[in-house]
């Protein structure tokens, strides 16, 4: 039963945080962090399908995982599989919700922070630069959320060279959102994934 209800959460995880791209971050090229925000600037710059973009990043990170975070790597797995499933399957849907763009990037940011911190309560992820800043906290004892913030904030500061000002703002706003929303849902909840 409790590989059903992990499942069932991943599906819906991972269709909130596609709605939330497709919808409302992709019509105005806003970005998310880590390897979500990398997908998106390769989508936005030639045109490639985002989830995909998400999958290849990511063999890396999971390789080093497989190697030493084999938890990590069983319990996010899945996670990244099948959000950048529904990320490129929802790919039509962009061009059906045009709101104000500081909205948007609001909504967006509600609608992935609710995946993610949906996925994080219940022992799972979507992987990615998650990894990487639990990596350096073991090797250098900087916090792990400090880690992801700088991360998060390299990748939509490159993200707004090479797009747009008004990308950098609004990816700002969407990751205050993402961060905000995930830390509700995961407010006294150990995170071990």
């Amino acid at each position: 039963m409790y590989f059903f209800n992990k499942a069932f959460i991943i599906i819906i995880c991972s269709i909130l945080i596609a709605l939330g791209i497709n919808f409302f971050l992709v019509p105005y090229k806003i970005l998310d962090g880590g390897i979500i925000g990398i997908g998106l600037i390769l989508n936005y710059l030639w045109n490639l399908k985002a989830g995909l973009m998400i999958i290849c990043l990511s063999i890396p990170i999971f390789m080093v995982a497989w190697f030493f975070y084999r938890d990590y790597f069983y319990n996010s797995l899945h996670g990244m599989i099948i959000s950048s499933f529904f990320i490129d399957l929802f790919r039509p849907l962009q061009q059906y919700v045009r709101i104000d763009p500081m909205f948007s990037s609001i909504l967006g940011g509600i609608l992935v922070g609710l995946g993610i911190g949906l996925m994080l309560k219940f022992k799972t992820s979507t992987g990615g630069t998650d990894l990487i800043a639990q990596f350096i906290c073991d090797k250098t004892g900087i916090n792990v959320g400090v880690i992801i913030f700088f991360i998060d904030a390299l990748v939509v500061l490159l993200g707004g060279l090479l797009i747009s000002t008004s990308t950098l703002l609004l990816s700002i706003v969407t990751i205050l959102f993402v961060g905000m929303t995930t830390s509700l849902i995961t407010r006294n909840v150990k995170i071990s994934v």
